[in-house]
């Protein structure tokens, strides 16, 4: 007999342990939404970005530069890493 009453003791505190838990991360949730709302109504509205001017257009000659860039730096890169395979 007494091992059913430890059982039932031990369901009863799981579940107020279980309920204890629900109902805190319930408030928390509530908490935190209502918080949003708070904020959301107090702070000031963010200032509008400057627009970005538009690029200058890309001449050919910048693409054929910068692509003669990264060739000879992977280039360097695997000839320097080529014995450590």
């Amino acid at each position: 007999m007494q091992d059913m009453q430890l059982l039932q003791d031990g369901l009863a505190l799981m579940g107020v342990g279980m309920g204890f838990v629900f109902a805190f991360l319930t408030i928390l949730v509530v908490v935190t939404t209502l918080m949003s709302l708070v904020i959301r109504r107090l702070a000031p509205a963010p200032a509008q970005p400057a627009p970005m001017p538009a690029p200058a257009s890309s001449d050919k000659a910048d693409d054929a530069q910068l692509m003669a860039v990264i060739s000879a730096a992977v280039h360097r890169y695997r000839h320097r890493h080529r014995h450590r395979r």
